[in-house]
């Protein structure tokens, strides 16, 4: 037997209106919105710091092999950008402030900043900080589950290039370690 969608269409165009100030958040949103604009938050702390590390790695990658590596590192920084473009804008939806503030920024992330000193500590330090990302936003998408749907989706698009990112780093470790 089909399960029938029967919707109170005055209702819903009832509470469009009582809440208009809030924007995307509607009344029905089941998460909690508070710890959302947290996590995401903490997310953006995140992507920020590995966009700065990922732009030192790039400049200062240096050696036979290094221009691959340093373009591979540019290329990374910029989709971390685009990820944490991303976050704020939907920190915004949500009715909450991106948090861009240098003060405490490290501090807000999961991953660290960490220079590494030659290529192979840098991919290293870089694949590290994939893996938290990665194991960050499994454990977000879980929480929110279908409660927000929407970031849910966005996260898991966002965890599909970190994966990818991880395996490019992977790719790239396996190469100069065996060029050694």
């Amino acid at each position: 037997m089909a399960k029938e969608f029967i919707s109170d269409i005055k209702k819903i165009r009832a509470r469009a209106r009582k809440h208009i100030e809030d924007g995307a958040v509607t009344a029905g949103y089941r998460a909690d919105v508070k710890t959302v604009v947290k996590l995401l938050n903490e997310a953006l702390a995140t992507e920020l710091v590995c966009v700065l590390r990922y732009r030192r790695h790039h400049f200062m990658a240096a050696g036979l092999s290094a221009q691959t590596v340093a373009e591979e590192f540019l290329l990374h920084a910029n989709e971390e950008q685009a990820h944490a473009d991303l976050l704020a804008g939907r920190i915004v939806q949500l009715g909450g402030a991106p948090n861009f503030s240098p003060e405490g920024l490290s501090a807000r992330s999961h991953a660290e900043y960490v220079e590494g000193e030659n290529l192979i500590e840098m991919i290293r330090e870089d694949l590290v900080a994939e893996r938290i990302a990665i194991d960050s936003y499994g454990e977000m998408i879980r929480y929110l589950g279908s409660d927000d749907p929407t970031t849910r989706r966005m996260l898991e698009g966002i965890l599909a290039m970190e994966e990818e990112h991880a395996d490019d780093l992977v790719s790239l470790l396996e190469k100069q370690t065996s060029a050694r």
